[in-house]
């Protein structure tokens, strides 16, 4: 069923992007002259998607992703615009700059009805290289899919950054790759004061 999800929502989110776009020098994470881009896009992307979404699955309860080193940020992380939220990231700083899809930098957790938080989606974060949100020449993309940004820093030593949410344990009415999902909500108590 994920895999039918999957290909569903990839062959109506990804843009048809040429070969030459996606593959070279511009490729990989690190410093580049131009666009960073992920591996495939098109219907390829698929595959690097329910990739991810498989290898991910391994952290489907927060403790495995915490022995695994991401380390949870205790609040819950709302939308300014009171529109949803992300859930508790839980970021592996290991994999900031990754456009390798298994390997996302946060993982995206909500609190279940007995307490205990489950995975929703994954997030990509790649850092701007000129540090400016004014100019965007770096923007990297993944799964066909453009990241959101440049985004400022939003907490102590957080750079200018790119950032890709992908929603794939729990549907998002905004879509797949949304930042925030409308039908998320933090608990009373539980955002950053």
């Amino acid at each position: 069923m994920l895999v039918l999800a999957l290909a569903a929502a990839a062959a109506l989110t990804a843009p048809a992007i040429p070969a030459a776009a996606t593959s070279g020098p511009h490729a990989g994470p690190g410093p580049h002259a131009g666009p960073r881009t992920g591996p495939r896009t098109g219907p390829a992307a698929l595959v690097d998607l329910t990739r991810a979404a498989l290898s991910s699955s391994r952290y489907l309860r927060e403790p495995a992703a915490t022995a695994a080193g991401y380390v949870p940020d205790r609040y819950c992380v709302a939308d300014p615009a009171g529109a949803g939220a992300v859930g508790y990231p839980h970021f592996n700083h290991a994999y900031d700059d990754s456009l390798d899809p298994a390997k996302p930098a946060a993982l995206l957790y909500e609190d279940d009805a007995s307490g205990r938080r489950k995975l929703v989606a994954l997030e990509w974060v790649v850092m701007d290289r000129d540090g400016k949100v004014e100019t965007d020449d770096d923007r990297p993309s993944l799964f066909g899919q453009p990241f959101k940004g440049p985004i400022p820093g939003r907490f102590k030593g957080q750079k200018v950054h790119y950032a890709l949410h992908v929603w794939l344990w729990k549907p998002n009415p905004a879509g797949l790759f949304a930042t925030f999902n409308p039908d998320l909500r933090c608990r009373p108590g539980t955002t950053r004061p």
